[in-house]
């Protein structure tokens, strides 16, 4: 049998190395759904605690992180494990602004590998968050930035044992922000005469500006809430009418 040409090896080799990229590209874009915007989503732990009624002691009596959420957009790169070392610079904000007060875990880390997984490898498609560090890092910064915790008590919205009107806080925010907010809500349980304030979603383009949370045209449909990964959380886009804004000393309304 006579050697392979080395030009016939080389065409060999290219090819193998065009077919692991083709893969790999083909592994990172499985769970991409050609996201358009990011979703700053606040949590109100108040609520959060009552919801998933979980060991919360002293839960922060302010907003906090949720998450930063591509749209339509999960898991995009499975491989691409979280390692709580890439964010030690970080963690003394991490443990005040993005608290895990969804699970009764002493591992709080395990909300950030999840937050990471989920959606931090898809928004790391853009350069601004293409690391555990900038994801995390600008999340912090686009947290503080919107500042939402003096925003409301600027506008007077403040938790109440009394009600509040769900438009009067979305419009509120709206004349403020220059976008239109997305709020969430739990229902009224048995026994509950109103819904309860839960999530604040602010969003953004893939510049990181400030947009509306719904396309134009676009209806804002009740139960297209956010489902968090572990905790019985029931939250719906909320209903026009009065809602709860409960103060976090409070257990029950």
């Amino acid at each position: 049998m006579k050697p392979a040409a080395p030009g016939h090896v080389l065409l060999c080799c290219l090819c193998l190395a065009l077919g692991s990229l083709c893969c790999a590209h083909g592994l990172w874009r499985r769970g991409d759904q050609e996201w358009q915007k990011l979703i700053m989503v606040h949590h109100w732990p108040a609520t959060v605690c009552q919801e998933v009624e979980n060991d919360c002691r002293n839960p922060p009596d302010y907003w906090t992180i949720h998450g930063l959420w591509p749209d339509k957009a999960e898991e995009c790169n499975r491989s691409w494990h979280f390692h709580l070392e890439e964010i030690k610079d970080l963690l003394q904000d991490m443990k005040m602004y993005w608290p895990d007060v969804i699970h009764s875990s002493a591992n709080r880390s395990a909300f950030w590998k999840h937050e990471w997984q989920k959606h931090g490898t898809c928004a790391a498609q853009l350069d601004a968050l293409n690391s555990q560090k900038k994801y995390f890092g600008k999340g912090l910064d686009l947290y503080k930035g919107l500042a939402l915790n003096s925003m409301l008590q600027k506008l007077g919205i403040i938790p109440s044992g009394n009600y509040y009107q769900i438009a009067d806080i979305r419009d509120a925010l709206a004349g403020l922000y220059g976008v239109v907010p997305k709020i969430q809500c739990l229902l009224p349980k048995q026994g509950e005469e109103v819904q309860s304030i839960g999530q604040i979603e602010l969003c953004f383009t893939k510049d990181l500006q400030l947009r509306n949370c719904t396309e134009p045209g676009e209806p804002v449909a009740v139960g297209q809430g956010a489902q968090p990964a572990g905790a019985a959380m029931n939250l719906q886009v909320c209903e026009d009418g009065p809602v709860f804004y409960p103060p976090p000393q409070e257990t029950n309304r």
